[in-house]
């Protein structure tokens, strides 16, 4: 945490609530499509082979796992305990520590334009144990593998959402934990969050870093200094890729016309919408494709 309470205008209040609006808000946004469960038996020191750089949720149903990293410290994934991999293994392996370890093994994606800072800012690794998921761990997951093993129709989409859930549950709970860091520390940062609260409530108002500081209750300098060290950017250009971030899903939906959108999205023409447009995404607004169908699930 940058800054000091010296530097603080004001002490603004909310805390924990400002944080959770917000971070419905946040998750909301973040498009994910699972493909694939599967339950898997690994004997003891055999490796968890998992396809290499395909996001995954683990769970660990019996037994345990070490993640074994280079120089790292021994870290145990022990049973009841979840494991969320963004961007799969990297360097690591998982190797069975018990007897065996007996594993849920969910395989999803990322739209890769579904909010980029936020997605690009989380750890390889996110570790819930099993005290802290319990409550709504033993529930999804028994109910998953019901699905898994239904053949009636809707099954595929079932799945799915599920996996939906559960990814955006354990970002949930990762985030209340207060310890995050990057894009996801201003979640957890009262002052930085009524800022970016405010700017996803309104993207439509041009705020100025002064008035947004304001909403903060800290100094300019402070504020700027805060937020560029938590969200990875400064408060405009976020406030700039939320906006767009916002336009890409009504392009998708086919709400409206590439121009009703920009003008929806505060821009004044269609032409300097276009251009900050293909700046972010790499491709012009007219070239979004529409939402992809449902993929047909492997179980």
């Amino acid at each position: 945490m940058t800054g000091s309470l010296e530097n603080l205008t004001v002490l603004p209040d909310g805390g924990p609530g400002v944080s959770g609006d917000l971070l419905s808000h946040v998750l909301a946004q973040i498009r994910l499509t699972g493909d694939h469960v599967r339950s898997h038996e690994v004997a003891w020191s055999n490796v968890l082979d998992l396809e290499a750089g395909a996001a995954h949720v683990l769970v660990v149903a019996d037994g345990s796992l070490d993640v074994e990293d280079d120089g790292g410290e021994r870290v145990v994934i022990d049973t009841g305990d979840l494991v969320l991999l963004p961007r799969g293994l990297g360097g690591s392996r998982l190797v069975a520590s018990a007897s065996h370890a007996s594993v849920i093994i969910c395989r999803f994606s990322f739209d890769p334009h579904s909010l980029r800072g936020m997605i690009s800012a989380l750890p390889g690794r996110i570790h819930i144990r099993r005290a802290e998921g319990a409550g709504w761990l033993d529930g999804i997951v028994p109910f998953l593998m019901v699905e898994v093993t239904d053949d009636e129709p809707g099954a595929a989409l079932m799945i799915s959402r599920i996996i939906d859930v559960i990814v955006i549950r354990t970002l949930r709970t990762w985030v209340q934990r207060g310890h995050t860091t990057g894009w996801l520390g201003g979640l957890s940062d009262a002052r930085i969050a009524r800022a970016l609260k405010v700017i996803h409530e309104r993207p439509l108002q041009r705020w100025s870093v002064d008035t947004l500081a304001d909403a903060a209750g800290m100094s300019r300098s402070s504020f700027c200094e805060r937020f560029a060290v938590l969200v990875g950017r400064s408060p405009l250009r976020y406030q700039n890729e939320w906006r767009l971030t916002l336009a890409r899903n009504m392009l998708v939906a086919r709400e409206a016309r590439v121009g009703e959108v920009a003008l929806r999205v505060g821009y004044e023409s269609e032409a300097a919408f276009s251009r900050a447009y293909k700046a972010m995404f790499g491709h012009p607004p007219r070239d979004e494709p529409t939402l992809p169908s449902e993929k047909r699930l492997q179980k």
